[in-house]
């Protein structure tokens, strides 16, 4: 196989392990891919995957390929890219990979193409950036696509606003949206892995630290979580007033964004918004603050602004740069704005990512069964798959629920008796 653009072939045996350890603390999946080994219900169907290349979703892709994909991955990210994962997938399991960490943004839409060269039946995206690009400037591609997936929230707002404008031209089914995805992988994977990627990066004690979360869904509401439980002093920022009082019953400060930049120390964004922090905030932060995002891409830091207002830039250790100001302050990106958890660590841990990649093989199950009856639009995953994704995870646990009884039952679903 010729077919890839990967950074050294040479790292895929130590890509191979990295995957096999991932794939310990993946025991849905496990289940799923032994399945469809038997079913191969996904035999010859073209799948073009734009995801991060990580060893959790290396596990995905041998999902997919088991249950007869013919799969290509492009990055999602251009700091997500563990390279001797794109490596393993190349050389041990013949799928082609075109990802490379740091690259160019060039290269990023580059590698992309390429994944669409595959002339794709399903797109699976994080982000929507293939769906977006073909809609744009593949559209000889909408022909032969049945349907896609979507990863995470950022992704989901794009394709119901495509939706919404009548311009979603193929059905996606919104893995996001599921409980077994948002709910552990957003709060618990996301709080935890930002965390990880904030200390590797900077090797800081956020004990007594002003930690500044802007958004409080579900990832805002895990780091908040996690950082108070480092020992952080922590700040909630938001614009919907429901998330806003959920914080403050929960006990978090809550402020406007121009106040907390007044007291912050560490600033994260989760908002899936654009130029959460901007200019205007950055002249008034305090010396030394440290400023990192964990949305889905950098438009959340307004960069270029403070790179303007910048005298200076220096990398002054990996993946932090710090900006001199003219007044003397000093204040530090991580990850160039780029998700942290992926730039500086190794993103959601394994046990979180079973059940959202869990989550993407039934969905490109389910969109392969029913593509012929589904309209173009965003779709949730069905309540059926949610809920088996929970019993698997429940069962690989050793964890046990009630059933209700037959006399249960028909209390529940009765209007005759009463209390």
């Amino acid at each position: 196989m010729d077919n890839f653009d990967i950074k050294d072939p040479k790292q895929a045996e130590g890509g191979r392990r990295r995957i096999e350890w991932a794939n310990r603390e993946m025991p849905v999946l496990w289940s799923i891919k032994e399945r469809f080994k038997k079913e191969r219900p996904l035999k010859g169907i073209r799948v073009a995957a734009c995801l991060h290349v990580t060893s959790e979703t290396a596990n995905l892709m041998r999902t997919l390929a088991a249950g007869g994909a013919d799969v290509v991955l492009t990055a999602s990210n251009p700091l997500s890219t563990q390279d001797d994962v794109a490596a393993s997938l190349v050389a041990h399991d013949e799928i082609p990979v075109f990802a490379i960490k740091g690259e160019d943004n060039v290269t990023y839409y580059k590698h992309l193409n390429a994944a669409l060269d595959h002339k794709p039946h399903m797109t699976m995206d994080d982000g929507a950036d293939l769906v977006g690009t073909i809609h744009k400037n593949r559209r000889d591609l909408l022909e032969e696509i049945v349907g896609g997936t979507e990863e995470t929230t950022t992704g989901v707002i794009r394709l119901k606003a495509m939706a919404a404008d009548g311009a979603l031209e193929f059905p996606v089914v919104a893995v996001n949206d599921a409980m077994t995805k948002h709910f552990f992988d957003n709060r618990y994977g996301t709080g935890q892995s930002t965390i990880d990627g904030i200390v590797r990066a900077t090797n800081i004690l956020l004990a007594g630290k002003n930690f500044v979360v802007a958004g409080y869904g579900w990832c805002g509401r895990g780091l908040a979580d996690r950082a108070r439980g480092m020992g952080a002093s922590v700040i909630v920022t938001e614009v919907d007033p429901l998330a806003a009082l959920e914080a403050v019953m929960n006990g978090f400060r809550v402020m406007k964004m121009e106040d907390a930049v007044k007291v912050g120390d560490i600033f994260v964004t989760v908002t899936g918004d654009i130029n959460v922090l901007d200019k205007h905030h950055f002249e008034n932060m305090k010396d030394g603050a440290i400023i990192a995002n964990s949305g889905h891409f950098n438009v959340e830091i307004n960069i270029p602004a403070l790179e303007e207002m910048a005298q200076e830039k220096r990398l002054v250790r990996p993946f932090v740069d710090q900006y001199d100001l003219p007044d003397g302050r000093q204040l530090h990106i991580l990850g160039e704005g780029r998700l942290i958890n992926l730039a500086a660590a190794e993103g959601h841990p394994a046990s979180v990512m079973d059940m959202s990649f869990a989550n993407q093989a039934l969905s490109a199950e389910f969109m392969v069964k029913n593509a012929d009856t589904l309209d173009n639009r965003v779709y949730s995953v069905p309540e059926e798959i949610d809920r088996e994704i929970a019993r698997l995870k429940l069962e690989s646990m050793d964890i046990h629920v009630d059933t209700l009884t037959a006399e249960q039952e028909k209390y529940l679903n009765s209007w005759e008796e009463g209390t």
